[in-house]
C-alpha cells in the first residue's frame, strides 16, 4: 500500500512510528526539537522516495537506522560548528596585535580624536573627564562646578555627535577599547 502512494498507509506508518523514533533520537541527542526535525526528515525522505523504496529489513529498523544516520550527521555538523566557534573565540580573545592591526587602530584613534576635538569646549571637557580620567558624573560636576544633569546632557551630546560622525561600529569599538 505504501509503494502505491497510499496517503492513508503513510499516515498510519507515521502515527505508529514517529513518536517511537523521536523518543529514540531525543534520548541520544538530549534535544527534543532537533530530534523532531531529524525524524521529520526521515519521513520526508521515505515519502519522497516511495517509488524506488526497497524495504530489506523491517520498517521499524529502517526508520531507526535512518534516524541514527541523520543524528550522527547532525552531531558531526554541531561539532564542526563548535570547533569554528571556539577558534573564533580564541582569535578574538587573543586580540591579534599584528602590525597591520596596530596601524589601523592608530589611524582609527586619530579619526576619533579629530571628532572629539570638534566637540564644543565644555562638552569635550566633560567627555574627556569621563573617558580619559574615568570620573563619575558627580566628580565631573564637582570639578567643573556644574550640575550632574548638565554633565549627563554634555555626555549625551558628545556620544550622539560621535555616533553620527563615526558610525555605529567605530563608536562601539571606541567605547569597548578605550
Amino acid at each position: 500500500m505504501l509503494k502505491a502512494d497510499d496517503h492513508d498507509a503513510f499516515g498510519e506508518i507515521y502515527r505508529r512510528y514517529a513518536s517511537l523514533v523521536i523518543s529514540f533520537t531525543a534520548k541520544r541527542l538530549h534535544d527534543l526539537p532537533a530530534a523532531e526535525d531529524i525524524v521529520h526528515e526521515v519521513f520526508v525522505k521515505l515519502w519522497d522516495n516511495l517509488s524506488t523504496f526497497e524495504l530489506k529489513v523491517n520498517l521499524s529498523s529502517y526508520l531507526h537506522r535512518d534516524a541514527l544516520n541523520r543524528m550522527l550527521n547532525y552531531l558531526k555538523l554541531e561539532d564542526t560548528k563548535e570547533v569554528h566557534l571556539t577558534s573564533l573565540r580564541s582569535f578574538i580573545s587573543a586580540g591579534v596585535e599584528g602590525t597591520d592591526h596596530r596601524a589601523r587602530a592608530a589611524n582609527l584613534e586619530e579619526i576619533i580624536q579629530r571628532e572629539i576635538d570638534l566637540l564644543p569646549p565644555k562638552t569635550k571637557e566633560v567627555f574627556e573627564l569621563r573617558r580619559r580620567q574615568q570620573l563619575s558624573n558627580r566628580e565631573i560636576a564637582e570639578t567643573l562646578a556644574i550640575s550632574e544633569q548638565t554633565v549627563e546632557t554634555h555626555m549625551k551630546k558628545a556620544l550622539k555627535h560621535l555616533r553620527t560622525k563615526l558610525g555605529l561600529i567605530v563608536y562601539i569599538f571606541y567605547l569597548l577599547y578605550k
